[in-house]
């Protein structure tokens, strides 16, 4: 299983887009945050921007849907240049629908859990997705602390994958950093959004290859990863 490094553009300097994309090359995606100030308590960007970054940038975006009423939206951000989506379980009506949706339009479909949220109740939706997002914070703004308290939702959630033979990859989102990333990826994800920790760094795309080599080394010797 390939180590994926996917910076987050809320950490970057919104005045300056098009050259913070650029700052970040040999990233595997672009992680970009949708919030609507309902879902979450924050307001960030929307369909223009998604747009405008998809035109601006060569790596591909990976958005995560921070809002209501996804089984709505989520579908326009395909057609607006996402080439993965992920909606929350929390905010989907219906998620293996919204999942076949996004995929049919041709992108990745991932689900989200909050932190509270289990994932056993979600074990039987896994095959309609391409990813699953453990928040290692509590969603609406960046720069928290990494939630120490998810790593054991991390393994559950990768030997759920193990158990029905799945590709799908497993990603992490909240503090991500040199401090933490090895930890994650012992505990079984594989793609890791890191915000202030690339973007707060002197040189963006160094940072994302230091994180890449941590998680590439923790997870060579992961009990997890021994059987790929």
């Amino acid at each position: 299983m390939a180590v994926q490094i996917n910076p987050s553009i809320l950490s970057a300097d919104f005045s300056r887009l098009a050259e913070e994309a650029a700052a970040v090359e040999g990233a595997d995606w672009l992680h970009v945050d949708v919030m609507d100030n309902h879902f979450v308590p924050n307001l960030t960007l929307g369909m223009p921007i998604v747009e405008s970054l998809s035109r601006a940038t060569g790596t591909p975006l990976d958005l995560h849907l921070m809002i209501e009423e996804p089984d709505r939206w989520a579908p326009g951000y395909v057609e607006a240049g996402a080439g993965s989506v992920t909606f929350h379980a929390e905010a989907a009506a219906a998620p293996v629908r919204l999942a076949r949706e996004i995929r049919a339009k041709g992108a990745r479909a991932s689900m989200a859990l909050k932190p509270a949220t289990p994932i056993e109740p979600y074990e039987d939706l896994l095959p309609e997705l391409d990813m699953l997002l453990v928040m290692t914070v509590e969603p609406g703004f960046g720069g928290q602390a990494f939630l120490d308290i998810m790593l054991p939702k991390i393994r559950r959630t990768r030997e759920l994958i193990s158990k029905h033979g799945l590709q799908m990859w497993l990603q992490v989102d909240g503090g991500v950093s040199a401090e933490t990333i090895e930890r994650c990826a012992e505990a079984g994800a594989d793609v890791f959004v890191a915000g202030s920790a690339v973007y707060g760094a002197q040189d963006p795309a160094a940072a994302v290859r230091a994180l890449r080599a941590q998680a590439e080394t923790a997870t060579a010797s992961a009990s997890w990863a021994c059987g790929h």
